[in-house]
């Protein structure tokens, strides 16, 4: 039989998105399919820009199309992130909460660079400083000393680096002076910084949250719908404890745990590579597991890293292809399959 469109759709009928367990053509991910003898060229219109599975995907479409007679097979991916039945802020997809039980633990480092590595797979990030306290994202990007402006329609313009648009309370109080507020001011700060900004069309907002579990989680959760919660902890034992409480917090403010982050999973030797594991070994992934949610990775500590967040130069951008920022990619990839099957396949409340 001849090498046809139609066989070709039927035969991708049995190719499985391995998140979502559904086939290509039923969840529409099949935009383009061009057959000219026995070349078939096609368009996979994947759910997020930063799919951890494409080569998985695309080794089972030459699978399913060989026995028809396919010779060679292309398979170009395109797509954006699917956007949920009603956004949560005006052109924002997804509100993702970055989160840890206590301080210390590098959460901060955690959300910028993950902000970065979902930038760098193609989508569009914006990142909210709502560790109202201690803000630390400016210092991070490079932004201190920039003050926030304002469009035409009174709205606050994030500043921008590296890609992502940033919103920091660092950008707008002086150096130094502390932020001493009780609950109803940090609310409504809050919710300026969620409806009074105009933070374009996103992919994602990352939203920094102080340590431990109080008003302004409980605000974020009450002002906007959130997609979904990463916790960050370390392997010790004393962290993995405030990582449970973090988890709580979003079971009670009815967010989805989208997955653990152990930070400082190991100390990476400068000089013979060798990892230690200064912190203990497989306590992120042990909670993971308790929790019944993804492992989104570990992260290594290293010299680079540190520096690179004092000098306002994410280690994403001062050097892309080291060990610290494929960890970062690497979880920033599961996370964004984690939102895609919650925006598909809704997941239980933690």
């Amino acid at each position: 039989m001849a090498l046809t469109e139609e066989r070709v759709l039927e035969a991708l009928r049995g190719v499985l998105d391995p998140e979502l367990g559904k086939d290509l053509v039923s969840l529409g991910m099949v935009g383009e399919v061009r057959v000219e003898g026995a070349r078939v060229d096609l368009l996979i219109n994947l759910t997020t820009p930063a799919c951890p599975l494409k080569g998985q995907i695309e080794a089972d479409i030459q699978r399913a199309l060989k026995p028809l007679g396919a010779e060679a097979v292309r398979v170009r991916f395109g797509g954006g992130v699917r956007p949920p039945e009603q956004y949560p802020i005006p052109g924002v997809k997804h509100v993702v909460a970055v989160a840890s039980g206590k301080g210390g633990v590098g959460k901060s480092t955690v959300a910028a660079n993950l902000a970065l590595a979902l930038a760098r797979e193609g989508a569009k990030v914006g990142l909210l400083d709502a560790d109202l306290y201690g803000p630390s994202q400016a210092k991070m990007f490079g932004l201190e000393g920039q003050r926030l402006k304002v469009d035409q329609n009174r709205r606050i313009l994030p500043l921008e680096a590296h890609g992502i648009r940033v919103l920091s309370m660092a950008n707008i109080v002086p150096p130094g002076q502390a932020m001493i507020w009780r609950g109803p001011i940090l609310h409504g700060t809050l919710k300026q910084f969620l409806e009074e900004v105009n933070w374009g069309e996103l992919d994602y907002l990352v939203v920094d949250l102080p340590p431990g579990t109080g008003d302004v989680q409980l605000s974020l959760a009450q002002l906007t719908r959130v997609s979904g919660g990463v916790i960050v902890t370390t392997p010790q034992e004393v962290a993995l404890i405030d990582a449970e409480r973090a988890a709580d917090m979003f079971k009670k403010v009815q967010v989805p745990i989208l997955g653990v982050v152990e930070n400082m999973s190991h100390f990476l030797c400068p000089h013979c590579g060798k990892p230690t594991p200064i912190f203990g070994e497989g306590g992120g992934r042990r909670l993971a597991e308790a929790l019944k949610v993804r492992f989104l990775g570990g992260i290594p500590l290293t010299l680079p890293l540190r520096e690179s967040g004092d000098r306002g130069v994410p280690i994403l951008v001062q050097d892309p292809e080291g060990p610290e920022a494929q960890a970062f990619l690497q979880a920033a990839r599961e996370l964004a399959a984690a939102l895609s099957v919650q925006t598909f396949l809704p997941l239980p409340m933690a």
